[in-house]
C-alpha cells in the first residue's frame, strides 16, 4: 500500500538528527514504500546549498549511513536556503507551491521540525503566519522530543502548536515507540489469553524497565546539563513503554482509544516520594577496553556539575490491575552495554514443593523479557527437573528473535515515517500524554542532592539497593 502523494518539508534539514537518523531512514521508506513519482522532499536548512549541493550532501548522508537504495531518484530531493535568523516562510509558501505544481503533487504536505527547542516558536509562528498549517489536501506537523522542560513549558508548547494546527495534525515522535518488539507489545498481550489473564497483581511481583546506553554524552553538553537523565530519557522513552505495559485493552486499535489508555496509565502513576529514587553521575572508567573521562571532564560540563547521568527510580500505579506491583525504571549513561529492555517477573508458587531437596523455588521464578534493542525479541524462563538423582530444579528459557525469524528490520523512524505519511497516529504522543507525563515527575524533576558516583563501564550507583532494590534484575549478568 502506498501512500498518498506529498510533499515532504524537513526544516533543520542539515542538522546532525536530519543527517544521521531522518533522511536515511525517509529515503528508504520512500523508495520502498511510495510509488515512484508521488513525493518529494524539500530540505530547509541555514547551509548554504542549491539543489545540487543538497542531493549531494544527502548522497553523502546515505553512504555513511550504509548506502542508498539502488535506483533513488536523487531528482527528487529539493532545497531551500535560510539565514541564520530563519526562514523567509511566505517564500517558502511560495517555493512549495512551485514544487507542486511542477512536480503534480496534489498538495499534501509534512512538515518536520528536525529543530533544537529554542527554534520551535519560531517556526510554529512562522508556518502559521504564513498559511503553511492548511494546505490543498492535508497538513502534518511532526515534533522531535523533548517537548518542554517542565508541565509549564509542555503546556506553553501545546498552547503554540493549537494556536496554528489541530491536535489531529500533529505527530509528536519518540522513536522507541517505533521499534517493532514495542509494536508486538500489544499484539503479544491482547491476542494471546495465555498471558493476559496473568497480567495483574495476583500473579506479577514486579515490573523492571531499562534503557542502558554505553555512550556518554557526546557533543550534546549544552543540552544535557540543562536536561539530565529524567528529562532525557525517563519522561517520554521510558514512560511511554511504562504505559504499553501496563494499559488497558483498547476496545478497537484505533489511535485515539489506544492513547485514551496509555493516557489513563501515566495519570494513574501515584506521587513519587524523593526516597523511591536514586540518582548517579559516571566517573572515569574503560569501555571496552578503552579509557573514558569522567562525566565532569566531557567537553561543556561545568567542573562541579551535579547533573545526573542515571536515574533509578520505584514507582506504583494507582489501578485496580496493578495495585501493589512495584515498577522499576532505570536507565543512565556509560553502562556496559546497549540494552532496551522490560523485565515482568511473576509471583512464585504459592507452595514451594521441593525445599527439601535444596532448591531455592524464590529464586527460579518465571521471568519474561521484552527486548527491544540491540536483539529484539522475548524470552521467558521456565523451570524443570533435571535428571539428576536427586532431582533438582533448573531455570530454562524459551525464546523468539525477530532477526532469527524473519531477518533484519526496518529502522524504528522509518516505521514512524510509513505511519505518518498513511496518517495513522497510533505510536506518536498525543498533548494530553505529555502534559501527564511531566506531571508525574514534577516532584522529582530538579532534585537538590549529589548525584551518587558509578564509575563507567559498571551498572550504576553501588548504593541503588538502599534507595532502589536491584529487584534481580536480569541484565546484572544474571
Amino acid at each position: 500500500m502506498s501512500p498518498d502523494p506529498h510533499l515532504f518539508v524537513v526544516m533543520g534539514a542539515t542538522g546532525d538528527l536530519a543527517r544521521r537518523k531522518l533522511l536515511p531512514s525517509l529515503a528508504r521508506m520512500l523508495h520502498q514504500r511510495a510509488a515512484a513519482g508521488t513525493w518529494a522532499v524539500l530540505g530547509v536548512g541555514t547551509d548554504d546549498l542549491d539543489d545540487a549541493g543538497f542531493r549531494a550532501w544527502v548522497r553523502q548522508a546515505l553512504a555513511e549511513d550504509g548506502g542508498a537504495p539502488g535506483g533513488l531518484p536523487y531528482d527528487r530531493f529539493c532545497y531551500q536556503a535560510a539565514p541564520p535568523a530563519g526562514p523567509d516562510y511566505p517564500a517558502l509558501r511560495r517555493h512549495i507551491e512551485d514544487l507542486e505544481q511542477v512536480l503534480g503533487l496534489p498538495g499534501n504536505r509534512v512538515f518536520y521540525l528536525a529543530l533544537p527547542p529554542r527554534a520551535l516558536g519560531p517556526a510554529l509562528d512562522g508556518l502559521g503566519g504564513a498559511g503553511l498549517s492548511q494546505s490543498p489536501g492535508w497538513t502534518r506537523l511532526v515534533v522531535e522530543k523533548p517537548f518542554g522542560t517542565d508541565p509549564a513549558s509542555a503546556r506553553n508548547l501545546n498552547d503554540l502548536v493549537h494556536r496554528h494546527f489541530a491536535e489531529s495534525q500533529v505527530y509528536r515522535i519518540d522513536h522507541y515507540l517505533g521499534k517493532e518488539t514495542v509494536q508486538n507489545l500489544l499484539s503479544f498481550r491482547f491476542t494471546n489469553p495465555m498471558f493476559e489473564a496473568i497480567w495483574n497483581r495476583d500473579h506479577v511481583a514486579r515490573v523492571e524497565i531499562i534503557v542502558a546506553e554505553d555512550l556518554g554524552i557526546g557533543t550534546r553538553a549544552g543540552y544535557y546539563e540543562t536536561a539530565g537523565a529524567l528529562r532525557d530519557m525517563v519522561q517520554n522513552h521510558l514512560t511511554q513503554l511504562l504505559a504499553l505495559v501496563a494499559m488497558e485493552p483498547p476496545n478497537s486499535f484505533d489511535a485515539a482509544r489506544v492513547r485514551n489508555e496509555k493516557v489513563k496509565v501515566i495519570e494513574a502513576i501515584a506521587p513519587i516520594p524523593l526516597g523511591s529514587v536514586v540518582w548517579g553521575q559516571y566517573t572515569a572508567g574503560t569501555m571496552g577496553g578503552v579509557p573514558v573521562p569522567a562525566y565532569r571532564d566531557e567537553p561543556g560540563v561545568a567542573p562541579g556539575s551535579t547533573t545526573p547521568t542515571f536515574v533509578g527510580l520505584r514507582l506504583h500505579l494507582d489501578t485496580w490491575r496493578w495495585h501493589g506491583v512495584p515498577f522499576y525504571l532505570r536507565t543512565g549513561k556509560r553502562l556496559p552495554r546497549r540494552l532496551t529492555q522490560v523485565a515482568v517477573t511473576f509471583r512464585p508458587a504459592p507452595l514451594c514443593l521441593f525445599h527439601a531437596r535444596g532448591d531455592d523455588c524464590d529464586s527460579k521464578r518465571n521471568v519474561l523479557l521484552i527486548t527491544l534493542q540491540p536483539d529484539e525479541g522475548f524470552s521467558l524462563g521456565f523451570n524443570v527437573k533435571t535428571p539428576d538423582r536427586p532431582a533438582t530444579l533448573d531455570l530454562r528459557t524459551l525464546h523468539f528473535r525477530y532477526s532469527e525469524a524473519y531477518g533484519s528490520l526496518p529502522e524504528a523512524y522509518e516505521t514512524l515515517l510509513f505511519d505518518l505519511v498513511e496518517g495513522d497516529q497510533s505510536l506518536f504522543v498525543r498533548a494530553d500524554e505529555v502534559e501527564a507525563s511531566w506531571a508525574a515527575y514534577a516532584p522529582v524533576l530538579d532534585p537538590q542532592v549529589e548525584p551518587r558516583a558509578y564509575r563507567a563501564g559498571t551498572w550504576g550507583p553501588p548504593e541503588l539497593a538502599q534507595g532502589v532494590p536491584l529487584a534481580g534484575a536480569p541484565w546484572m549478568g544474571r
